[in-house]
């Protein structure tokens, strides 16, 4: 049984003005998430900036959506590190915090060999009774997992089940699900791309605009997958320029500055991440408006 079918969420970490992670936010967010139909909850992942948290900030996170979210749906950690064995230790950690499944990238800048990325998650997945989902995106590791890989480690390793396929490569997707027999759960990494995931045999997708249209997320998955095809393609593609806009910068500063801008307050972001350039600000307001969000534009 597949962890979730639909759209998660890759939420993002509220912060104080100190930058401290503002705890009372993330139970905000949470609780309107769950109102708006999210099918999962995937914490300290990119999106939450998960590399500028401490490792008992990471594991505090965690706890508190675990808590908050109390089995409502299911809730992913991001354990991933470029150390195994720190991947290992805040893999075990976030089970005995009670998440239902864990998300782990691609070791980055040491940049593993295929043989190494196969030992790597080998020891991690052996060392959790949790489903294991790997995470592919070379473009921010500069790591790819190869077709072959990901289909021995699906083959081989019990609780890897699935990919979130941020490769951006629509036959490295259909290679990968023929290796596998379509018996893997494949998650789009890209907004901008869910419909021909779904169409490669995904379930759905981890997502950033989630974030700020956890509804429309939601709908647009389910559409496809209930067989109302034409309409989810409506649907992605007036996306479309809203999702350029939450990437016109690195993310998650785009999705920070727009939840700032619908009026969530989640704060600012961990050096060496920087608040967004004005123009792009402006830019991501005239999307969001235009996309049917109501934020304040600034002057």
């Amino acid at each position: 049984m597949a962890l979730f079918k639909g759209a998660g969420v890759a939420l993002v970490t509220p912060m104080k003005e100190n930058l401290e992670v503002d705890y009372d936010k993330l139970a905000e967010l949470l609780e309107d998430q769950i109102k708006n139909q999210t099918d999962s909850i995937i914490i300290t992942g990119t999106t939450g900036e998960a590399s500028t948290l401490t490792e008992e900030e990471h594991l505090e996170v965690i706890r508190a959506a675990v808590s908050i979210v109390n089995k409502r749906i299911p809730v992913i950690a991001g354990t991933g590190s470029n150390c195994t064995r720190t991947a290992v230790d805040l893999s075990r950690r976030a089970q005995e915090a009670g998440a239902d499944g864990l998300l782990v990238v691609t070791p980055y800048y040491n940049k593993a060999t295929q043989k190494g990325l196969i030992s790597h998650y080998t020891q991690i997945a052996g060392s959790v009774d949790l489903p294991v989902i790997l995470y592919n995106v070379p473009g921010r590791t500069g790591c790819k997992i190869a077709v072959e890989t990901a289909a021995a480690l699906a083959r081989e390793v019990e609780n890897i089940v699935g990919m979130k396929d941020a490769v951006g490569d629509i036959s490295y997707t259909l290679r990968l699900m023929e290796q596998t027999q379509g018996d893997f759960e494949l998650y789009s990494g890209e907004d901008g791309q869910v419909i021909p995931l779904l169409a490669c045999g995904g379930i759905g997708v981890i997502s950033v605009l989630s974030n700020v249209a956890p509804k429309f997320m939601h709908d647009m998955v389910m559409n496809y997958l209930e067989g109302r095809q034409q309409e989810a393609l409506s649907m992605q593609w007036k996306a479309i320029p809203m999702v350029d806009a939450l990437f016109c910068e690195v993310n998650p500063i785009p999705v920070k500055a727009a939840l700032n801008l619908m009026g969530w307050q989640v704060g600012s972001l961990r050096a060496p991440l920087s608040d967004m350039e004005p123009e792009n600000v402006k830019r991501l307001a005239k999307a969001m408006q235009e996309f049917g969000i109501s934020v304040t534009i600034p002057n």
